[in-house]
């Protein structure tokens, strides 16, 4: 819940690093970043209507405090407040025990070297207490980490940032990042004789509704189902996704796009359910083989404009996508006027897979 904060919630607070500040939040906004951590005399009215802020001031939403003391005092104006804890010794933990205690909002947790065992002890120590526990994050790996720590994890993370691809990440890793899936109408379908497709083999078992965002076009992808389900000829493989052919691009966690002849063992892609919800899975093995191919043309309407799209998958029974009532429908059985779910907007250009503003026509 990127708007929610609180006992029970998984919340990312995003600390702005560098000059272009306000480009940056309109990035967050899009985002659905709510919660950020600045000074507000930085921001201008529209962001301060906009964001709840988090900074050591008296002006900020949730004011950050140095010390028990002033903790104390803050909380009795009336203000959320928090006490800010860098821990380098088991001294630091009782402080932050200590905050809980006098009704801290929430804990702000640093280290310079993170260590799992103190953050561990502080969870444990703070459960049935209402104080929410922050930690502070360089990168969406260490949100990763923070987010797992005795299978609980924090309440939230602080993500100090520069670029919206961290942010990005990070959200997959929450389990936060959703997108808005439609249904496209199907308006060509035909063998296109034989090419290269790549499946995508990850560690995880996918569940059914579950599969990757493919396509031909970077703005219109198709929402791929996994081989969670069998056919009369082949049985259930839940870790594969029968993604397409080579020449295709798959959404990353970052936002960045790459071929499907691009990935390999290791990578982490995108895994988006029926709902939009999305999360991440690394990948074992990438089997790239000739087959038959089919080729599946799409049309939907993108703030009201006409965009079509187009995917090349192997032309087989186990390669699914989803239609209206979430059914699963062949590419074997799909036909014109069928509807299926895509992500789609508006055409906009890609430099190594960074969406950048250009004039673009794909076909």
């Amino acid at each position: 819940m990127l708007d929610k904060i609180g006992k029970g919630y998984k919340s990312l607070i995003v600390k702005p690093l560098g000059s272009n500040i306000e480009s940056f939040l309109s990035q967050l906004r899009d985002e659905g970043i709510r919660y950020i951590y600045i000074d507000p005399s930085l921001l201008s009215s529209s962001s301060l209507d906009y964001f709840v802020t988090v900074y050591e001031s008296d002006d900020a939403d949730m004011k950050v405090c140095s010390s028990i003391d002033e903790l104390i005092k803050t909380k009795s104006s009336g203000k959320s407040a928090g006490l800010l804890v860098n821990v380098k010794s088991k001294r630091d933990e009782d402080t932050i025990v200590d905050a809980a205690k006098h009704n801290a909002d929430f804990v702000l947790v640093d280290a310079d070297d993170w260590k799992i065992i103190p953050l561990e002890n502080i969870i444990a120590k703070l459960q049935g207490m209402k104080s929410m526990i922050l930690a502070y994050a360089r990168d969406a790996n260490e949100v990763r980490t923070l987010l797992n720590v005795l299978q609980v994890g924090v309440d939230g993370v602080v993500l100090e940032a520069s670029d919206i691809a961290s942010v990005r990440q990070s959200l997959v890793y929450m389990q936060s990042k959703e997108f808005k899936l439609v249904y496209a109408v199907v308006k060509d379908v035909r063998d296109s004789g034989v090419g290269e497709r790549a499946c995508i083999d990850t560690a995880s078992m996918l569940k059914v509704g579950e599969g990757m965002l493919i396509g031909s076009r970077a703005n219109f992808l198709f929402l791929m189902h996994n081989e969670a389900i069998g056919s009369e000829f082949t049985s259930p493989r839940p870790f594969r996704v029968n993604a397409g052919a080579v020449h295709c691009y798959t959404l990353m966690p970052d936002g960045r796009t790459k071929y499907l002849s691009e990935i390999e063992a290791g990578d982490e892609v995108l895994i988006v359910n029926m709902d939009g919800k999305a999360r991440n899975a690394i990948v074992g093995r990438v089997k790239i083989e000739t087959r038959p191919m089919r080729l599946v043309k799409a049309e939907v309407d993108v703030d009201g404009v006409k965009e079509e799209g187009s995917i090349i998958v192997q032309n087989a029974e186990t390669i699914r996508f989803i239609g209206r009532d979430n059914r699963l429908i062949a590419v074997t059985d799909l036909k014109v006027g069928d509807e299926v779910l895509v992500y789609a907007k508006g055409s906009r250009g890609r430099h190594f897979g960074i969406e950048v503003d250009e004039f673009i026509l794909e076909k």
